[in-house]
């Protein structure tokens, strides 16, 4: 293990400090050799060519034949066309008009009023940025209240229409759904629309659409004259969306900053363009994550953020980074299972949960420390003399940055100065490149998400079925076994889904299927009440 002194040389070696977008980046905790950025310097610089090929329209998502175009959200005049351009520079004059009319009262509730309330619905890139950065720029100024709808969870929904209450007559629906058919967000916007019926409310003069052209939902938004609709590209994902209408405007509405926002993912995306790759923030992070995982995945990133503000951006980057890397074949077509799985809480609350097995435990894991100097916007409070909370918290990364390295595992640190609007866009940025870079070296598409539609598609493998089982009993109206009604469906194989599917409705007793009790699983019966 190399001596203070050799640590301290490494530190200044190879930190890379961007003080242009107040962030610099410590990897002198991760173990490389001496010679690993000679050694990959040729791959990395087939990535930033890749990269600067997808930032001219080149079409990187093979499987739908769509550009990948989110960098040309904060800098419009990087996209291939004239068209695309003025679209991105409309849409957020329109999002800023809307926000504004919202803001002052010229777009009213159905009751005349102000809305005080942003109701979110979504899945997704479509909750999860939102949801990140809502919560690290709140402010006790916010112009409106943030909340989310994103599962179609019906206690989760009960809950968040019991938090809202008698505001839900100020509140406003903002349905996010690129297709316009996604069953998470269409669950929980017909969900949504019936609470405001039952206050006696039109849900159409309380929503706005944020969707593709000519979508089901934009079809739906239009016919019934919903106050606003916006637009989702093809050529934006979902994870890579929250600078686009997705993130902008609830950010907005809520009274976040969004030109700070949208400026400090510029100017990050800039730096992060540079083909110096010891001063790209970036291109070191994703070649870090090489290194730690052979490039195959073989340990997990732990993001410890020593911050509130910061909490939900493990949560992110999970969607961010696990939907991007972890993919079955690679760009040629051969099975590699690639992957980077992500976790993490927030620090010090970390070294109370899971830190010691981080320090003791299996060390298939590396870390990334986010710092922030700026301890709070008011005076200092000090709680020891001459130490605030802040200094213990501070005190408290570094205990654990230490500890972790005297135990042999590895960690980078990257510091900013503050949270504010500007940085989580830098922070968004920086992480979106670093997947690009990554994906590169590995030969993988970051950009298209098989295993995700797989799983929507059995979803409706078990709905269909779900509806032939109902069918059958209240045709049969007998009490009859799981493995019985698999039978009479001709789909022997699916015994077990069946009795899945009966119990929940049987837990459900507003579904009418009754449950009956047996000691063997395969004696227990299921029939139509009634």
């Amino acid at each position: 293990m190399p001596t203070d002194t050799t640590l301290w040389k490494r530190f200044q070696k190879y930190l890379c400090n961007c003080h242009e977008i107040g962030l610099s980046l410590d990897i002198s905790r991760m173990k490389f050799a001496d010679d690993f950025f000679e050694e990959m310097e040729p791959a990395i610089q087939s990535a930033f060519l890749e990269m600067y090929e997808l930032e001219k329209g080149y079409i990187v998502n093979r499987d739908e034949e769509r550009m990948v175009g989110h960098y040309w959200l904060r800098n419009p005049t990087l996209s291939p066309s004239r068209s695309i351009r003025n679209e991105i520079e409309t849409t957020q004059e329109e999002i800023l008009s809307f926000s504004s009319k919202i803001h002052n009262g010229t777009i009213k509730a159905q009751n005349g009023e102000k809305f005080a309330n942003i109701l979110i619905i979504g899945i997704g890139g479509s909750a999860l940025g939102p949801q990140f950065v809502a919560d690290a720029l709140a402010s006790s100024s916010d112009r409106m209240k943030a909340y989310f709808l994103d599962n179609t969870d019906p206690d989760g929904i009960d809950k968040v229409f019991a938090e809202l209450g008698t505001t839900i007559s100020r509140t406003l629906a903002m349905v996010i759904s690129k297709s316009g058919s996604t069953k998470e967000t269409r669950n929980g916007m017909l969900e949504a629309k019936a609470v405001y019926e039952r206050a006696g409310l039109d849900f159409s003069r309380h929503a706005v659409a944020v969707t593709g052209v000519n979508s089901e939902l934009d079809k739906l938004a239009k016919s019934e004259g919903w106050l606003e609709r916006f637009p989702m590209w093809d050529w934006v994902g979902g994870r890579t969306s929250v600078t686009s209408a997705v993130g902008l405007l609830p950010a907005a509405l809520q009274g976040i900053d969004i030109k700070a926002l949208i400026d400090g993912a510029k100017d990050c995306d800039n730096i992060t363009s540079r083909l110096d790759t010891t001063g790209n923030p970036a291109a070191i992070m994703a070649l870090m994550w090489h290194y730690a995982t052979g490039g195959r995945g073989t340990k997990d990133l732990v993001m410890l953020p020593y911050k509130d503000r910061l909490l939900l951006f493990s949560r992110y980057l999970q969607q961010l980074i696990m939907e991007s890397i972890g993919k079955e074949f690679n760009r040629d077509g051969k099975t590699v299972n690639q992957g980077l799985t992500v976790y993490g809480n927030k620090g010090s609350t970390d070294q109370h949960a899971y830190v010691q097995q981080l320090r003791e435990g299996v060390a298939n894991f590396f870390v990334t420390f986010i710092e922030v100097l700026k301890d709070r916007d008011g005076k200092t409070l000090l709680v020891e003399d001459g130490i605030s909370s802040g200094d213990f918290l501070f005190g408290f990364f570094q205990g654990t940055r230490t500890a972790l390295y005297e135990n042999g595992r590895e960690s980078m640190t990257l510091t900013i100065n503050q949270v504010n609007a500007y940085t989580v866009g830098v922070l968004i940025a920086l992480f979106e490149r670093a997947v690009g870079l990554y994906a590169s070296l590995v030969n993988i598409n970051a950009y298209h998400q098989p295993g995700v539609e797989a799983g929507k598609k059995a979803a409706g493998t078990v709905i269909a079925l779900q509806k032939s089982v109902v069918e059958l009993l209240q045709k049969e109206q007998k009490s009859l076994t799981a493995e019985e009604i698999a039978a009479k469906l001709g789909k022997p194989e699916a015994a077990e889904m069946v009795f899945a599917i009966l119990r929940h409705l049987a837990a459900n007793r507003d579904r009418g299927v009754v449950q009956s009790s047996a000691d063997q699983i395969g004696e227990v019966t299921f029939r139509m009440a009634g």
